[in-house]
């Protein structure tokens, strides 16, 4: 709409353009030519209309006077056509208003210009579709830790069902216990490894004062007990601390040793865990782990790990000729605590060499272990090597749910380890190898102290 062009002014008698003399050759005449169609009794509050010929529509209030818009009675009947505002270089007029010297020029002043807003709608659109796929995203992700959050700690599943070629290798006679007292007892475990060493059951067996993986042994089982079996006086022995609520469940085995490391006013030893996996596990107690190793095992095959842990020891026949050289069994001890700083993630591999951990060793050997021996039943199985790390050592709860999962995803069913066993009491010294050696796995190779 074109406002403020024309006024109306009763007093001049006349309509002439805002801002514009009469004599600049401008009348009402020029400006609304009769034959056009187009009168100024509209006023410069209507729209300016262009005109093409159709039939007369309308008449003024006496019937006989055009409003504006209405048909001349001297021209043809024109169709009205709204422009929207006045552009002296489009809208067609009058061929008598190029003529006027400078009046597009003048005209052109009151035209106010149409700026166009394609490109800065087209930049809204842009941030329209990066803020909905922002919000997409951000949805998505939420709804993926969601579910996260909500699943088992690790993911697991057991592989294709095979033949698991190390099932019931474990021997069906020839190593029941026996009483100790019998003369025939050979060396037994688990033994103080304190230092001085206290062993004085005379032997003749070597224990293996390598890395196993140097002696040609690998991994078959991994499995822990309930407090330590072994003694290290100030790591682990009669002074020992755990939870103020020990856990207590139906069928609890022998309760052994514990470390000196529980603090009851630090949270990382208090704060329960969320189990997955293991079973009857708790937060600050101490658990003694086992790796047997074999040189008959089925060594790096999806049958490697077995339980019981004898069919993993004699999965492959006419390999073992020396028990001590052929067998052994790494030991560890841990104090579980409720801390991701402590985090193994292999646990089921070995013994942790790392550190402080694997550096303080003792060599020797011994038996098979369980709360089901004692000083007074002993076990068939010995001699064995035994590599003891003499060190309390502090884990987290989840490196040993991570590692009851890896066993739950071996082709051999696991299930009985995924708990603690009873911990056999501490070897009388009697019955203890007098062969001990101290030395450290650091850097995964064995050495000996001097």
């Amino acid at each position: 709409m074109v406002r403020g062009i024309t006024d109306a002014d009763p007093d001049r008698g006349s309509m002439t353009p805002r801002g514009m003399s009469p004599d600049r050759g401008m009348t009402p005449d020029r400006f609304f030519p009769p034959d056009r169609g187009m009168t100024p009794d509209a006023g410069g509050d209507q729209a300016v209309k262009a005109s093409v010929p159709r039939e007369p529509t309308s008449t003024g209030a006496s019937g006989n006077s055009p409003k504006f818009g209405a048909v001349h009675p001297t021209a043809a009947a024109p169709v009205l056509v709204d422009v929207g505002f006045l552009d002296t270089t489009k809208a067609a007029l009058h061929p008598d208003v190029s003529a006027g010297k400078n009046t597009a020029m003048e005209m052109q002043q009151y035209a106010q210009p149409q700026q166009s807003m394609r490109p800065l709608y087209g930049v809204l659109a842009i941030l329209a579709l990066l803020v909905v796929a922002i919000l997409g995203l951000t949805a998505f992700n939420t709804s993926e830790l969601i579910h996260v959050e909500e699943s088992e700690t690790f993911a697991y599943a057991s592989p294709p069902l095979g033949q698991n070629v190390c099932d019931g290798k474990k021997p069906k006679s020839g190593f029941d216990n026996f009483q100790c007292a019998e003369a025939a007892v050979d060396e037994q475990a688990a033994a103080d490894v304190s230092y001085p060493f206290k062993g004085t059951k005379e032997t003749t067996a070597e224990p293996v004062l390598t890395a196993y993986w140097q002696a040609g042994l690998c991994p078959v089982n991994v499995h822990w007990h309930l407090g330590t079996e072994h003694r290290s006086a100030g790591q682990y022995d009669e002074t020992g601390v755990g939870p103020a609520n020990p856990l207590d469940y139906k069928g609890k085995p022998r309760q052994g040793l514990r470390c000196k490391l529980h603090n009851a006013v630090d949270k990382k030893f208090t704060k329960p865990y969320d189990w997955k996996h293991c079973k009857h596990m708790q937060v600050g107690e101490t658990y003694e782990v086992h790796w047997p190793h074999s040189a008959a095992g089925a060594c790096g095959t999806i049958n490697q790990y077995q339980t019981p842990f004898y069919d993993g020891v004699f999965c492959t026949d006419d390999v073992i000729t020396s028990t001590n050289k052929h067998i052994g069994v790494q030991a560890q001890v841990f104090t579980v605590v409720n801390d991701e700083e402590y985090y193994y993630p292999d646990l089921i591999r070995g013994m942790i060499v790392d550190g402080d951990k694997g550096n303080d060793m003792v060599f020797y050997t011994g038996s098979t272990t369980g709360d089901s021996r004692s000083n007074t039943i002993c076990s068939k199985y010995a001699p064995i090597t035994w590599q003891v790390d003499r060190t309390c050592h502090l884990i987290s709860a989840s490196s040993f749910d991570k590692m009851c999962a890896d066993m739950k995803a071996q082709r051999d069913d696991m299930t009985d380890d995924l708990h603690p066993h009873g911990s056999r009491e501490v070897v009388a010294a009697k019955y203890t190898a007098n062969n001990m050696k101290a030395g450290s796995l650091s850097g995964g190779r064995a050495t000996l102290n001097p």
